[in-house]
């Protein structure tokens, strides 16, 4: 995601005290003149004016660790919370995130805020330990029928050490050729579509299959999040996440599954989504045709 300036953490904490402005100004001029009686001789460089990133969160500031390499591919239309709760959970790991878009030009999401891309498509790092995609469903469509980003993600996902996505995300690799011949999950009303281009659907929150990793719809980013932190640092390094995201979860009630809801509520579902369906099959069927299935 796109950041903003971050507070002044020189002491490594985003909690410094802040000044008043009249002690800023005070303190701005007399440094200022000072300078200037001190090197006079000489040009003082231009102040950069590119925003400073914000701090790493603090447990991770002195991380023995190697970064982890991670590409995660941003689309219009993109669901905010699939890009934002791994990548949360990604960044307290200690990874460098490469926000991958056909250009560098902000990408809006499903709550109309934008997300930048770090780099474009050709720009993407090959050696990756994750390479992610999130879900939602119309621009993951329209991003099946985008053949630039098919071949840079069947691409970088030939040599990953980690194919993953959550939600819609999974019609996407599987467009790419990257779930052929794998089980995979996805947001329950997608998952039936999968099977169209060679994948064994499996509804389940989170599904593994060698370096697969799938989640189901939305929320399941921070499930899915977590079963990836085990992977790539190991159960304690994962926990320590958790609790850092103080993640346990106790939901007001229980109607968040096709399962747990029942026919009637489902057939009511599935009338509103007709349309969109009919999308998610067409461009499945093409996808298969191309990849000769």
């Amino acid at each position: 995601m796109a950041r903003n300036p971050g507070p002044d953490a020189s002491d490594g904490h985003p909690n410094t005290p802040s000044i008043n402005r009249r002690s800023f100004t005070t303190t701005a001029i007399g440094g200022a003149l000072a300078a200037a009686g001190a090197s006079s001789a000489r040009a003082e460089p231009e102040a950069s004016t590119s925003p400073r990133p914000l701090p790493r969160p603090r447990m991770m500031q002195n991380a023995p660790t190697k970064p982890l390499t991670v590409a995660v591919f941003v689309y219009p239309g993109m669901v905010m919370l699939d890009l934002v709760g791994p990548q949360t959970i990604l960044q307290i790991l200690n990874a460098d995130i490469h926000l991958v878009g056909e250009t560098r030009d902000p990408v809006m999401t499903d709550l109309s805020l934008p997300v930048t891309p770090t780099c474009t498509l050709d720009e993407c790092p090959r050696d990756l330990d994750v390479l992610f995609v999130p879900g939602g469903l119309m621009g993951s469509i329209a991003c099946m029928k985008n053949q630039a980003m098919l071949d840079v993600l069947a691409d970088r996902g030939a040599q990953a050490r980690y194919v993953t996505s959550v939600c819609t995300g999974s019609l996407v690799l599987a467009a790419a050729g990257l779930l052929r011949g794998y089980q995979a999950t996805g947001h329950w009303g997608i998952v039936e579509f999968l099977p169209l281009m060679g994948v064994t659907p499996v509804e389940a929150r989170v599904v593994q299959d060698r370096n697969r990793l799938t989640g189901a719809g939305v929320t399941a980013g921070l499930d899915f999040g977590l079963t990836l932190a085990v992977l790539l640092r190991g159960q304690e390094a994962a926990e320590r996440a958790q609790l850092i995201l103080e993640y346990e979860p106790e939901p007001p009630f229980h109607k968040g599954t096709p399962a747990l809801v029942g026919p009637e509520r489902m057939a009511q579902m599935r009338a509103g989504r007709t349309w969109m369906d009919g999308q998610t099959r067409e461009a499945a069927l093409t996808a298969a045709k191309r990849l000769g299935i």
